[in-house]
């Protein structure tokens, strides 16, 4: 009876979609008598928690004494945007509380539920977890491993070249797997490139879709050739851009545009900084060198290939091709194959 509860719960949860930015989607359903009362979810980031979404909505409110809540994940013990569900469960009147999984931030993590047992609540914890946190991957990862999760998305031809030449624009991929990768960006916090492929590409690094959180446009630009606003296309759009340089800026940047002097170059040291700013996913766009300084740093958790029927051979530039060696072989496990359109988009992960 639990399980199926907690699924309705969780196809709350997926109805706030990417809306619910750096908060975790999250569904509650409120039972009594095995009849659903009450349900809610959390819709945007600021707005409401399910829990107390649910509470609100429940249209006998008398009904929420001796009731169950079933919730994605524990429920909130801090005063953020929103109070904490805690208190708003405490008062309601609910007497057991069954939980999807434990939050993994701090902030949270084991306080909620040890509260809710203070205050004579019963609570059942780990009730269909691995569909919970599927919910909030990159919630969940950022939280346990203290980084962001991080993505290296390219797109090759059959010979596993990602342009004709160096430095030189080259369509690999077809139109809707093009439109597929504007939307797929959406579901990252950060969009990271190296200079080279803003010299090449002269590229926006935005969803074609509107959006309230929109990705943060990463730049990682050693020598400061991006460094000239004028000329490249993506700081004429007003969306947040961070440029991590070794250079002195000579002109003042725009509004918009943060610039990151480091004398630490490396690839983990940026990531670092960029989960210090809360920065929970990224999804590297390449090109070739950049993918290969993530790869031999072993900065990365999955690689999303979109795989084109075309050859290109010759002097084409080879996916990640760079300096320096690996010092060992990674592999891989395939974790989805689709057709988009014409091409091929293949989803692996690292094997740990």
């Amino acid at each position: 009876m639990d399980e199926r509860f907690m699924k309705k719960a969780i196809e709350l949860a997926e109805k706030g979609g990417r809306n619910t930015y750096r908060n975790p989607r999250v569904g509650a359903v409120i039972v009594k008598n095995n009849r659903i009362i009450a349900t809610g979810y959390h819709a945007k980031f600021g707005e409401k928690h399910a829990e107390r979404m649910a509470i609100d909505h429940c249209a006998h409110p008398e009904e929420l004494h001796d009731s169950t809540l079933y919730v994605t994940l524990e429920p909130c013990t801090h005063y953020g945007k929103q109070p904490p569900c805690v208190q708003a469960i405490i008062d309601s009147g609910i007497k057991r509380v069954v939980i999807g999984q434990l939050d993994p931030n701090p902030i949270v993590a084991h306080k909620g539920a040890a509260i809710l047992k203070a205050h004579q609540i019963d609570v059942k914890m780990n009730c269909l977890t691995s569909e919970a946190e599927s919910l909030n991957k990159h919630y969940n990862y950022f939280y346990r491993h203290k980084k962001p999760y991080i993505v290296l998305k390219q797109a090759l031809s059959l010979d596993g070249k990602i342009a004709a030449k160096p430095g030189e624009r080259t369509a690999i991929t077809g139109k809707r797997a093009n439109r597929f990768v504007h939307e797929e960006r959406l579901g990252y916090q950060a969009i990271l490139v190296g200079s080279g492929t803003v010299l090449a590409d002269n590229p926006i690094l935005l969803p074609s879709e509107n959006s309230d959180y929109p990705p943060i446009r990463i730049i990682v630009d050693r020598s400061g050739k991006t460094l000239h606003f004028e000329a490249f296309k993506l700081f004429e759009h007003p969306e947040p851009i961070w440029i991590f340089t070794r250079s002195a800026l000579q002109e003042k940047a725009p509004d918009h545009v943060k610039i990151i002097q480091t004398d630490d170059f490396s690839i983990p040291k940026i990531v670092d900084d960029i989960g210090q700013q809360g920065v929970q996913s990224i999804y590297v766009e390449g090109g070739a060198q950049i993918h290969h300084t993530f790869l031999q740093a072993h900065c990365y958790e999955e690689v999303i290939t979109y795989l084109a029927p075309k050859l290109i051979g010759g002097t084409g530039l080879s996916a990640f091709s760079g300096n320096g060696m690996i010092d060992r072989e990674t592999n891989l496990t395939f974790k989805s194959i689709e057709r988009i359109g014409e091409d091929l988009r293949i989803v692996s992960e690292r094997v740990k």
